[in-house]
């Protein structure tokens, strides 16, 4: 048999190179390209020692794991022992990743031929497995695992992210109410241009069972302000609450948005409860999440004050406007 040492030198090289890169990117760590090649290279030289038959001791569990220790140092540093276990978990975690999605790839592609003829029984009555998996398959199966690890990691953090923004929202005109998961969108400036009252966008299919029926078409088809025209053709209780609010779309034209004034808004966020009484209901015909994770968007002044505060600025306000009144 003949071996390519300088081949399987690069090839290492490579994969311990991916394997410290993968680990930076979980442990956002930016790391410096010489320390981690040079740590690389640690790996893929301890790689080719096996090929040397006086080197066979060092093949043992503890000298891979002092190997392992002294390859993370060199990338990244020791900072403190709880950072440091945390990369050493991040490390193993994806070398395990790799070598299972390499391993589960070669078995799902072999036939019930192939499986067979590389199991064999020992003399005790134990059954061993004989593993032969090519150079090059092993290179392109890591190359896909780690791309398919990447995917799925990049969508948890989202995920994660996301989570930190979504609220419980309910929705209160008299006595009904529509309840339903929203995503704080601190870029959202959407306002009333007359009243300036924050705009709160959610599906408006969430208010078929008190829209006429007719409605929800037409707010698909961009047409809210031909629904105004028909408040007279079909009855509506809420005729008096409906409104018409004008915005700038993403290719910069201008079309107009169906709102509802509720008698109160309340989101729950993070163990936070807002309630906010000056506030329109913007009803969006189509889906806000393609993932249905969150039916609204929340305006981030909804979540400017606290349950308490709200209740205080609005007395506050109330008081005011009364005094004002009898003053005048």
């Amino acid at each position: 048999m003949v071996v390519y040492i300088d081949l399987i030198f690069l090839a290492n090289l490579f994969i311990d190179a991916v394997l410290l890169m993968f680990t930076a990117w979980m442990r956002k760590i930016r790391p410096v390209w010489w320390r981690l090649m040079t740590s690389a290279g640690i790996g893929a030289m301890y790689v080719v020692m096996m090929f040397v038959p006086e080197l066979s001791f060092l093949f043992t569990f503890l000298i891979k794991l002092v190997l392992s220790v002294i390859m993370l140092l060199v990338a990244f540093g020791f900072g403190s022992m709880q950072k440091y276990l945390r990369t050493m978990g991040a490390f193993y975690m994806i070398n395990f990743v790799a070598a299972g999605g390499i391993l589960g790839m070669h078995y799902f592609l072999q036939n019930t031929g192939d499986l067979f003829n590389g199991i064999w029984y020992t003399a005790s009555g134990g059954m061993s497995f004989e593993l032969k998996i090519a150079f090059w398959f092993i290179l392109c199966a890591f190359g896909g695992v780690m791309l398919f690890f990447r995917i799925v990691q990049s969508s948890k953090q989202r995920t994660e992210r996301m989570s930190g923004f979504l609220g419980q929202v309910q929705v209160w005109i008299g006595q009904d109410h529509i309840e339903c998961t929203g995503l704080l969108d601190t870029g959202n400036q959407l306002h009333d241009p007359l009243t300036r009252t924050p705009v709160m966008v959610m599906e408006a299919a969430l208010w078929e069972s008190y829209l006429p029926a007719s409605w929800l078409q037409k707010c698909s088809e961009g047409n809210a302000d031909q629904l105004v025209m028909d408040l007279g053709e079909e009855s509506f209780s809420w005729q008096d609450r409906v409104r018409l609010v004008p915005y700038r779309g993403i290719n910069r034209s201008h079309s107009f948005m169906l709102a509802l004034k509720p008698d109160r808004v309340e989101v729950v966020m993070n163990g936070v409860h807002f309630v906010h009484h000056r506030v329109l209901i913007g009803l969006d015909g189509g889906k806000l999440s393609a993932e249905g994770k969150y039916r609204a968007i929340i305006h981030p002044e909804v979540t400017a004050h606290e349950e308490g505060e709200a209740d205080t600025n609005l007395k506050r306000e109330a008081y005011a406007r009364d005094h004002f009144t009898e003053s005048g």
